[in-house]
């Protein structure tokens, strides 16, 4: 079906139309969302070119030594030469594949301009992370109407992001309600857009601010900041449920935020009750000042929460922890108030993001 887009594109837009005619699109509210699709195709083939080129040489070296222990042992039994030769065969045949791939193909680069890994199976996937771990293969993203759930556009993406499938699907959803029954849809209000927060950037809130839609996509990090989550038993229950499944059982490593730090008497306390001393203060990292402080190596002997501490046994320092200095949350907070500013032209987005953010709390909240 990969090969046959110009066949089925004009197919799937005659069922649009004879859905629009029956009166199934109401072109009230749009959303848009996602979901990791597997390729027929092995991740271990995958890598960058750089990586590719330095694959195919380990596999040279490879046959190289095979040829090298035969010439140096000529009494090997005849099953040992055969066995040797498949694995000679197998190792050149896939050094050919990887010299074909890079003789006849172009490395990708990320939005970043970054090189990002290619697949010589099916180089339009990407290795992408999902609940169940790592795959290769493809963004599913689809656009649907809220009257009976009509999908208006589909396609499989070969990228690891959401953030970057958002403007081309929804420049391909315009084509297609241009090509539908616009009578019937004469008022001039705005079609509701929504997304989640797996599509929000700076990029994608100016490109929707101009797209003509009235958009909702959830803030990333609107949860941290809205108080109904923080007093929410049900969604720290649920957030700790999967971060345990993610890492496998095991225990939440301490932040800086479970320590009981007194910036004014200058004295920090672990988790455990523990006294540290202080080993530095207006310590420069990543160019903010902070107070820094060091556990005792005494204390780790009986410390019942070490695991909870650090990663590895500690040799010859214990757990350390900084915390920022009143100056440079000062700076921090003048550099948030500047770039808020900067973002102003971004307003109306924002008013809309802010909206969309409260009512799913607010449903949350109430358990819909």
């Amino acid at each position: 079906m990969a090969k046959m887009h110009e066949q089925i594109e004009p197919l799937f837009t005659q069922v649009l139309m004879i859905c629009d005619e029956e009166g199934l699109i109401g072109r009230n509210m749009f959303a848009i969302d996602g979901c990791k699709l597997k390729s027929n195709a092995s991740k271990e083939w995958s890598g960058t070119f750089d990586d590719l080129g330095r694959k195919k040489a380990k596999l040279e070296r490879a046959s190289k030594r095979i040829i090298e222990r035969h010439q140096a042992q000529d009494g090997l039994s005849e099953e040992l030469v055969t066995q040797d030769l498949k694995q000679k065969e197998k190792l050149d045949k896939s050094a050919d594949k990887i010299t074909a791939f890079l003789a006849t193909h172009e490395g990708k680069t990320g939005s970043k301009g970054k090189p990002v890994k290619s697949n010589i199976t099916d180089p339009d996937s990407a290795k992408m992370t999902t609940s169940k771990g790592t795959i290769q293969g493809y963004n599913g993203i689809a656009i649907n109407d809220d009257k009976h759930q009509i999908i208006l556009q589909a396609q499989a993406w070969g990228s690891v992001g959401e953030q970057q499938t958002l403007q081309p699907a929804v420049e391909q959803l315009k084509r297609q309600l241009e090509k539908l029954n616009s009578d019937k849809f004469s008022n001039k209000q705005a079609i509701k857009f929504t997304a989640d927060s797996g599509f929000n950037s700076e990029a994608n809130l100016e490109f929707m601010a101009q797209s003509g839609f009235d958009t909702y996509i959830a803030d990333n990090q609107f949860r941290k900041r809205n108080p109904l989550f923080k007093e929410s038993e049900t969604y720290e229950t649920e957030q700790e449920k999967r971060r345990l499944k993610r890492s496998k059982g095991k225990l939440r490593l301490f932040t800086s935020d479970d320590f009981h730090y007194d910036e004014a008497a200058q004295t920090c306390r672990c988790p455990a009750g523990n006294e540290k001393w202080r080993s530095g203060i207006n310590v420069n990292s990543n160019h903010q000042q902070n107070t820094r402080f060091c556990g005792y190596l005494k204390d780790r002997k009986v410390c019942s929460l070490q695991q909870q501490c650090m990663r590895k046994p500690p040799i010859q320092t214990w757990r350390q922890v900084q915390f920022k200095s009143d100056e440079s949350r000062k700076k921090n907070q003048l550099h948030r108030q500047n770039e808020s500013k900067k973002r102003q032209p971004n307003r109306t987005t924002t008013i809309q993001q802010t909206t969309w953010m409260y009512r799913t709390c607010i449903r949350q909240h109430h358990g819909e």
